[in-house]
């Protein structure tokens, strides 16, 4: 695609437009804001505002046109989200729209651009707003440094020709001495200072600043021929100072070396490498599957809230629409449902923390989203989305799970990862979802699908083991995204498959990845999978932490004692009931052992149906004190069924599950039936769990 270059003049920005000739791209236009006239340098929390008298000879020497703006706004929203949840609108007066006037001004000069090269390694901040900017413009964000190590960014610049030098420093251990050193010069002293402070070494803390003289994309050498030191601060902690551009010139290069070598990390880390060898391919078949009868209608279960805490789940939203209604229609009603639902809880669609959203078929699967686009703005909930044989008459069924959020309280705060640039790091979201949401301290993960980050496309050829090394990698990836002084811990992963006859391949993988052993693994075939993919992974996490009361013998026996963030060790456990021809598997992850854990749960029932032994089973199952508790706190099920089965199995073990749940009053038909409804059944082709 034909892209605009945003212009700092530092190593970043240059580096990406690297990659991006890499992937394919071509550069037609830069684009740079700069201070109000008089000011060299301004405080800004987006932009790189040092060494601007220099950006003129950095488009020069790229030889592409260069358009500037005024920075005119001001950090109006400072938070982690820009805008709201609800709409695409920027901030008035915020100097984001500052970036967002650029860009219009850019487009109105090249219609034809799609993409902007974004320079960004670890802010999200910066992140965030430039994806803002490009998605309400419909450019898409190239971001090829974002989440790479930094040491081996800082070498590969190095090794591809990239002559760039500091100009600013502002970080310890830095100095004036060390302005106007080349990148190759300062790194064993930038190697030294992360070694001894943890600083960045490619300056992502605001440690330094630099400026680019040439790289292999250069058709000219930028060679300063008066500079200026000016010192803003100067203190035995961390000098404050950089050069004032007074003049410089472009020397012509005898060849242009636009072809450097240029290294592009693999697709896959070395642990992930080995799940993929561990995958025995698998031809893909068109596996006969014979449906069983429609679930009962006594079965149907309708749409139902659960609330529990700071937590609402909605199950089931679903309309059965006439033949003549579009998709369009019937996935706005759902978001009407839904809305509803949520306001029974004085919650609104901007608490959602994840959707599942189920398809009859994939191919609604674009027009879908653009309703779906239309209900959310920043930081939309995380979602996994499966195509499942629905009962006649529905295309869509929502399931949704909200948090209730309180900004004043880190407890009940609501974070988002949303990324919407194209990378080496993961996927950017290929619909309007976050890849995951942070809400307390349960990490909600998007389902991951084997796509190529750098392409957003599937492998070619098709590889099942590709696609699956690639799929929990991402999944990993995400987590470790989100990671802030916390470890944590997966509870839940749901592997997605396109057929049945991939389960045992992906089942060895999952023996490979060691990273969620002691969690609830379940391998479910369904329908289709999003762009056709093979496998798609979701993952419910814990960030291994909970609000403890704090242990002091100080207190007084009545006082209130203080609540304190602490490290909890996770609990998993499994085990067998048996009962007749009757056989359940259960599976339980929580958080810690204690009444208000967070975790999942999970049944598997197998063998011949008999009442006695569904009775006799639910009773040993509520002798189970750790499946007990996670009953008793349940927010929603959902029953994972064959369609090629007997539908009188689904029966069986939600009865199983709602009998055992609270108190053995399961004789009282208006209670069962209530909670039935807030079972959402998953019709699938088969299942297995990996424990």
């Amino acid at each position: 695609m034909k892209y605009v270059a945003l212009l700092s003049g530092g190593k970043d920005s240059c580096f990406n437009l690297l990659h991006c000739q890499k992937n394919g791209h071509e550069l037609v236009a830069a684009a740079s804001l700069r201070p109000e006239q008089g000011k060299e340098e301004l405080d800004s929390y987006l932009y790189q505002t040092v060494g601007q008298d220099a950006i003129e000879f950095v488009a020069h020497a790229l030889d592409v046109p260069l358009y500037r703006e005024t920075i005119i706004g001001t950090a109006v929203e400072q938070g982690s989200e820009y805008g709201t949840r609800s709409s695409r609108k920027g901030v008035d007066g915020d100097e984001t729209e500052d970036l967002y006037n650029l860009l219009t001004n850019v487009k109105s000069h090249h219609p034809d651009v799609q993409g902007v090269s974004v320079g960004a390694i670890l802010s999200n901040y910066q992140r965030v707003r430039v994806e803002h900017v490009c998605q309400r413009l419909s450019l898409t964000c190239l971001c090829y440094l974002w989440q790479r190590r930094q040491d081996e960014l800082l070498s590969e610049m190095i090794e591809a020709g990239m002559e760039a030098i500091l100009i600013k420093v502002a970080g310890i251990g830095l100095t004036t001495k060390h302005l106007g050193k080349s990148l190759a010069e300062m790194r064993p002293t930038l190697t030294k200072l992360n070694d001894l402070y943890g600083s960045h070494i490619c300056g992502e803390g605001g440690e330094y600043e630099s400026l680019t003289l040439d790289c292999p994309l250069f058709k000219s050498r930028i060679v300063l021929t008066d500079v200026e030191t000016v010192i803003h601060s100067d203190n035995d902690f961390a000098t404050v100072a950089y050069l004032r551009i007074k003049n410089a010139r472009l020397e012509p290069k005898p060849t242009s070396d636009a072809h450097a070598q240029l290294t592009v990390p693999p697709i896959l880390d070395e642990d992930f490498e080995a799940v993929r060898t561990s995958i025995t391919e698998v031809e893909p078949h068109s596996f006969a599957v014979h449906l069983s009868e429609s679930v009962p209608h006594s079965l149907d279960f309708t749409t139902a809230t659960k609330s529990n805490g700071k937590w609402v789940a909605v199950t089931n939203v679903q309309i059965e629409c006439s033949a003549d209604a579009s998709i369009e229609d019937e996935i706005t009603q759902c978001f009407h449902l839904l809305q509803e639902r949520l306001a029974s809880h004085n919650l609104s669609l901007a608490h959602s923390a994840i959707i599942n959203l189920f398809l009859s078929s994939m191919d609604d699967f674009a027009r879908v989203n653009s309703v779906y686009a239309s209900f959310f703005g920043t930081s939309p909930p995380s979602r996994a989305c499966v195509a499942l044989d629905l009962p006649s008459g529905i295309r869509a069924r929502i399931d949704c799970l909200a948090f209730v959020e309180n900004r004043n309280n880190v407890n009940y705060e609501r974070q988002a990862l949303h990324v919407q640039s194209q990378s080496y790091w993961a996927p950017a979201n290929i619909g309007p979802y976050s890849q995951a949401i942070l809400a307390g301290e349960r990490l909600l993960i998007s389902g991951q699908i084997g796509l190529l980050p750098s392409s957003i496309a599937l492998p070619s050829p098709r590889s099942l083991a590709t696609e699956t090394a690639l799929a929990i990698q991402h999944a990993d990836r995400v987590v470790a995204a989100l990671r802030n002084g916390w470890e944590g811990h997966i509870q839940m992963a749901i592997y997605w498959l396109s057929e049945v006859g991939y389960i045992n391949a992906v089942r060895k993988a999952i023996d490979v990845y060691d990273r969620d052993k002691v969690s609830v693994k379940l391998l479910v075939a369904v329908k289709t999978l999003p762009k056709g993919a093979l496998v798609e992974k979701q993952v419910m996490a814990h960030t291994g932490r909970a609000w403890i009361e704090e242990e002091d013998s100080d207190y007084d026996s009545d006082e209130k004692k203080e609540l304190v963030l602490k490290t909890v060790q996770p609990i998993f456990e499994q085990g067998n009931i048996v009962a007749g021809k009757l056989t359940l598997h259960w599976e339980t992850s929580q958080s810690h052992d204690a009444p208000d854990s967070i975790g999942c749960t999970m049944l598997c029932l197998q063998g011949e149906y008999a009442d006695n032994d569904v009775a006799l089973v639910g009773t040993q199952l509520r002798s189970i004190r750790f499946l007990q508790r996670c009953l008793n706190n349940m927010l929603s099920i959902r029953n994972f069924y064959n369609v090629t089965r007997n539908p009188s199995s689904i029966r069986s073990l939600v009865s199983i599950i709602l009998n055992s749940w609270s108190r053995p009053n399961y004789v009282d038909s208006r209670r069962w039936t209530k909670r039935r409804k807030r079972v959402s059944l998953v019709p699938c082709t088969g299942m297995v769990t990996v424990g």
